[in-house]
């Protein structure tokens, strides 16, 4: 495995993201790139022996996410053979100008770098964005802004990070940390009551959610165990009527059909959660570009 430099390991330890499984998926994301081959452009443009540094600068203002990540892929394209510097650390705020980090190396393995270090930077940056955003939106009124497993495969562990960077919090990381009791699965039981129950029968430890599409659902879940409900395509009305019932018995978590116009009135009906699917399937990408200054 790819030895990492130490502000790389540094920053991803802090994120709380494993190496092995970043140093694993970047690799894969550069030899995506490469297909078994060379940079054709950068070997037949740039002399070998030359050096440079990239900066990377945000295009426009957001939240910066991945930046660990980022230097994982110029530590795994360089060899270790890079200078890293962090100009601003996850979850900080960034207005266009400002240099994220700069590296440097050897200009053709940075121009290799380049492109897979900006998707994997501009897409969680721009996740850790809209999450700010959702989060300055219900600002003051109690309730949380969580995440979902609506997240692309094999980037769940960057995607929540980049959540918990703009300020929300995450769900369950996977199907085996935790249950939620969804329709279908109702559907399959015979009743959520029935649904809660089989859950908690079989994994007494296991945190359960029970999704309900109506107040009276609420109830029968509450009455039966649940302490945490997902109140699904609940209008405010329902939302308020269903905080009220369970009146603190159980946490109440919002979904389905939210927006940002909306989220404010969502989050003062008393409900503890809004859980935004957008934040990880929607978020367009924060606009990074690399900037080179050669060396010779």
């Amino acid at each position: 495995m790819t030895r990492l430099s130490e502000p790389t390991t540094k920053l991803l330890a802090e994120a709380g993201l494993d190496t092995s499984y970043v140093v694993d998926l970047v690799t894969r994301a550069v030899a995506e790139d490469l297909d078994g081959g060379v940079d054709v452009t950068s070997v037949a443009t740039v002399p070998s022996e030359q050096r440079s540094t990239a900066d990377f600068v945000a295009r426009a203002s957001g939240v910066i996410a991945g930046a660990g990540v980022a230097m994982a892929v110029l530590d795994v394209v360089t060899g270790g053979d890079v200078e890293l510097v962090v100009g601003v650390p996850d979850g900080s705020s960034v207005e266009r100008g400002d240099c994220i980090l700069s590296a440097s190396a050897a200009t053709r393995e940075l121009l290799t770098a380049e492109r897979t270090a900006l998707n994997l930077l501009c897409h969680l940056s721009g996740i850790a964005t809209l999450t700010r955003a959702w989060v300055e939106a219900v600002a003051g009124t109690g309730a949380a802004i969580r995440d979902t497993r609506k997240t692309t495969p094999a980037l769940r562990a960057l995607e929540k990070h980049a959540v918990r960077c703009g300020g929300g919090v995450n769900h369950r990381m996977s199907l085996s940390d935790a249950a939620l009791v969804k329709d279908n699965h109702v559907v399959a039981a015979g009743g959520v009551v029935a649904a809660f129950q089989a859950v908690r029968a079989r994994f007494p430890g296991i945190p359960v959610e029970v999704e309900c599409d109506t107040v009276e659902q609420v109830g029968a879940a509450v009455d039966a165990g649940a302490d945490l409900v997902l109140l699904d395509n609940m209008s405010v009305e329902q939302l308020r009527d269903a905080v009220a019932l369970v009146a603190g018995r159980a946490r109440l978590e919002a979904s389905g059909g939210l927006t940002l116009d909306t989220a404010r009135a969502v989050a003062e009906t008393g409900v503890d959660y809004l859980a935004i699917g957008a934040l990880t399937h929607s978020a367009p990408v924060l606009d990074i570009g690399v900037d080179l200054r050669t060396r010779g």
